[in-house]
């Protein structure tokens, strides 16, 4: 019996010396927080009068209007971009059938058999209308071709492919059109592929410009 209240008070005591132990590191916790409290200069902690809390928190909210605001125009130009030229890759491919039509024409005018016969004569007809047909339809849709013919060169609008010399007109007019461009809208669907002229070279220029160009090498 002496032994187990000899254990009994050992606990008692272990557990009062651990309590004390906690209260001291509490104790030293707190004035420890409390000295590096005081170290902060009291000039540093400013206090907000209620007039500069409202103006602050008006501040906020008209930063949060107009960003709000910013969302909304941003989602209003996307929304009428998708409207305005949700068609445009439909129209890109749709330009392939004037494309077909086009070449088809090559074919048959450089066919030999059928040269010059009425047969052609009105197959080139038939093209033509329904080429026609297709860029009127575009037109209804604001597809519409780029006049390039007897133009400057626009490297907006157009892509020239080759030179041409020709001296009844000013260098780099458009003399020739190989593919015919479209805009939709205001803006570009695919530009023209064209011909410009360039100045006619005289044998003798050329022989030098060879000669030039030997040397060069």
């Amino acid at each position: 019996m002496e032994k187990v209240e000899n254990q009994n008070n050992t606990s008692i005591n272990q557990n009062q010396d651990s309590g004390e132990d906690s209260e001291k590191t509490d104790k030293n916790f707190d004035t420890k927080n409390k000295h590096e409290t005081d170290k902060v200069p009291k000039e540093d902690i400013k206090e907000y009068t209620p007039e500069e809390k409202i103006a602050e928190l008006e501040d906020k909210l008209a930063r949060t209007f107009a960003e709000m605001e910013n969302q909304r125009r941003r989602f209003e130009k996307e929304k009428d971009d998708a409207f305005e030229y949700g068609g445009y890759s439909f129209a890109k491919e749709a330009l392939n059938l004037i494309d077909n039509l086009d070449r088809s024409r090559q074919v048959l005018e450089s066919d030999v058999q059928l040269n010059k016969t009425e047969a052609l004569n009105k197959t080139l007809e038939h093209l033509d209308i329904i080429k026609k047909d297709l860029i009127s339809i575009f037109e209804k849709n604001n597809i519409k071709p780029i006049d390039s013919l007897n133009k400057k060169l626009d490297p907006n609008f157009h892509q020239a492919m080759i030179e041409i010399e020709d001296d009844t007109k000013e260098p780099g007019t458009i003399i020739q059109e190989i593919q015919m461009g479209f805009t939709i809208k205001d803006r570009l669907l695919r530009p023209s592929l064209v011909g410009v002229s360039k100045k006619v070279i005289k044998k003798d220029e050329k022989t030098n410009e060879n000669q030039e160009n030997s040397k060069d090498k």
